[in-house]
């Protein structure tokens, strides 16, 4: 290959990098460069992120915040660890984890359609409290236009037990269900991955913030990156919105 050719290959990838602010590895650059018309291979990709010291944000390992020890009623397991779905509004996921802050903990729970993986509600506040995961859970039915029947997922943790979750899961005449015990991580496997991509792509690398500054990060992640942008190997490399938009035509 001439020289000219490589620099201006080393300088298309470097700009597909750059524009996922440093979050895609080969196979996603692949993707994006494929919609522009560029055909480059993920080998020939993979040895220009190398020839440019371009390297995807890795991950660090994370704490699970289940708190499980309680008294409080819990739902039957109905997913049984099959996170798959046909359609959207079947099964949902619910889950919490924790940003540190310099001012404390800040907690984020979040809703996500299994169907696919978006985020459809969310909530964050300084205590890990039944009114957070409410408040995720409220968002995710006005955003889908209060369906019936869903299944919604998560673990025994107290907050999802609590009466007030339950009550509200009831009124919208949604279905509770809960992983087994001692096994959240049949809820994280899915979950997780959008805490992992998260906590990888939009805050490890940063100075550490405040609880508002936080607050932003989380905000433009989800509703400005994730859903609309964040390509998925499980979704043919569609982002979660256009993988729904493409599957509702």
């Amino acid at each position: 290959m001439k020289r000219a050719e490589r620099a201006e290959r080393d300088a298309l990838i470097k700009e597909a990098f750059d524009d996922a602010k440093a979050r895609n590895g080969s196979r996603r650059i692949q993707v994006d460069l494929a919609e522009h018309g560029k055909k480059p291979d993920v080998k020939t990709i993979l040895n220009s992120m190398e020839r440019q010291g371009l390297v995807a944000k890795a991950a660090r390992k994370f704490k699970v915040t289940t708190d499980s020890k309680h008294s409080l009623q819990v739902a039957p397991n109905l997913l049984e660890q099959d996170f798959s779905a046909t359609g959207p509004n079947q099964k949902w996921v619910g889950d919490i984890t924790y940003l540190m802050t310099s001012e404390g903990w800040l907690y984020l729970a979040v809703i996500i359609d299994l169907y696919s993986r978006a985020v459809i509600g969310w909530s964050m506040s300084n205590r890990m409290t039944a009114d957070l995961v409410c408040s995720a859970l409220n968002m995710a039915l006005f955003r889908r236009g209060f369906p019936k029947s869903v299944i919604v997922h998560s673990d025994r943790g107290s907050q999802y037990c609590s009466h007030d979750y339950r009550d509200l899961i009831k009124k919208h005449q949604l279905v509770q269900s809960m992983s087994r015990k001692g096994n959240c991580w049949d809820v994280n496997a899915c979950a997780e991955s959008f805490f992992h991509s998260l906590k990888v792509e939009a805050i490890q690398d940063e100075p550490i913030m405040d609880r508002e500054t936080m607050r932003q990060h989380v905000f433009e992640y989800i509703e400005v990156d994730y859903d609309k942008t964040r390509r998925h190997s499980a979704l043919s490399y569609l982002s979660p919105e256009n993988f729904e938009l493409k599957n509702s035509a």
